[in-house]
């Protein structure tokens, strides 16, 4: 198993410009104050509602460092140049916060076209969703609390799992996964019974169907386990993302205002653990199972380049992956993917008025996780500085 080295950053930025990692620089030194990021928030909030025309602004900030594109063509340019490293696309049409059957009907025909487009490139090798921009937020809690449903909601619940059996028919015939990212633990449950039933139809020897776990919650190991257990007793291929998880401050608040116990790890040491434990379930039992190892944590990937030595798997085993979000963690994507490792970049696109939202979210994600935004900075300081001596 090839030794990786994190810290080569002549590696990690090899396609990054000068003037392109200046502006990183600058974007994440901004970030590494959590009260600028969220007075921004709250402004770019505030703009959205007012209907302020801050378009200019944001595609050359915050869109430009995570974000592909506003259509599928104008992704066209990072996903060749992510390929080039040997790096494969999720690409994920990032539109959130929809309401409507129409706007429901219009993110999956979207979803398919994306399908479509993915079928004749081979670096575009998986799409994300998200359910709840198939289906109505507070339909998928009623489900998911064991609400009964009117005649008129079932119908309205069937019409949802159509749309989402329809992508998923289109990833299994043209050979491209779909990943369903998770959500509140509140929702949670459709999501999973969905993605099994999806999963059974769909996971036929390879990884058509993929469930995201976020190891944060106290029970999603025990979840893990039973995802496996399902799909031995109906014959499918067990295909998981492995997350620890992007709705920390909510779920805890929610839990408070509600009077239950916080399904969250009370420590982070607890989530490392039940993190580290899941991974090593599933590298155990490779061919019952796929696993994306989804994580900017450093010891994570560490951990999974062990695991597979011990299995005697090789670095580029089709049934395990790793993935981070574009434009953060390249030492990790960049050096795995130099190392013979099957490595994946999120790559979000769409208009950015309505992407807007799912960048605020990211932020926030990205800003909470300690450290992250320092690890960022100093990555690329470093590289300035390789750079500078180099001349």
């Amino acid at each position: 198993m090839p030794q990786v080295d994190f810290s080569d950053t002549k590696i990690a930025f090899a396609d990054k410009s000068l003037a392109e990692l200046r502006r990183s620089h600058l974007l994440f030194s901004l970030m590494n104050y959590p009260w600028l990021v969220k007075a921004g928030t709250r402004l770019a909030t505030l703009a959205l509602q007012l209907r302020l025309p801050v378009e200019g602004l944001v595609k050359a900030t915050i869109y430009r460092q995570f974000c592909g594109g506003e259509n599928i063509e104008e992704a066209r340019k990072v996903i060749d140049r992510l390929g080039d490293s040997n790096i494969k696309t999720i690409l994920d049409y990032g539109v959130e916060g929809k309401e409507s059957e129409a706007d429901f009907d219009r993110t999956a025909n979207y979803l398919s076209r994306t399908l479509e487009y993915a079928r004749e490139d081979e670096d575009i090798h998986i799409i994300s969703t998200k359910l709840s921009g198939l289906f109505r937020f507070e339909l998928l809690e009623q489900v998911s609390g064991g609400s009964p449903l009117s005649e008129a909601e079932q119908e309205e619940y069937e019409r949802g799992k159509a749309r989402v059996d329809r992508i998923c028919k289109a990833a299994f015939e043209s050979g491209i996964g779909v990943h369903v990212d998770a959500e509140h633990s509140w929702i949670q449950g459709a999501v999973d019974e969905i993605a099994w039933e999806m999963s059974r139809r769909y996971n036929k020897g390879l990884p058509t169907v993929i469930n995201a776990v976020q190891l944060y919650r106290k029970g999603r190991l025990q979840f893990l386990k039973d995802s496996l257990a399902d799909a031995r007793e109906h014959g499918y291929l067990c295909a998981v993302k492995l997350v620890r998880g992007a709705y920390m401050e909510k779920e805890r608040e929610r839990a408070r205002e509600m009077g239950y116990p916080s399904p969250i790890h009370e420590s982070l040491q607890d989530t490392h653990r039940a993190y580290n434990e899941g991974l090593k379930f599933c590298i155990g039992h490779i061919g019952e199972v796929y696993v994306c190892n989804a994580t900017h944590n450093e010891e994570s990937c560490r951990y999974q380049a062990e695991l597979m030595d011990k299995q005697g798997l090789e670095p580029g085993h089709p049934l395990v992956a790793t993935a981070q979000l574009y434009g953060m963690s390249d030492n990790l994507s960049y050096n795995m993917a130099k190392a013979g490792f099957n490595v994946e970049k999120y790559l979000p696109y769409g208009p950015v008025r309505e992407v807007i939202p799912y960048l605020i979210r990211r932020t926030q994600e990205n800003t909470s996780v300690e450290g992250q935004m320092s690890r960022e900075l100093q990555l690329i300081s470093k590289e300035l500085k390789r750079r500078r001596e180099e001349r």
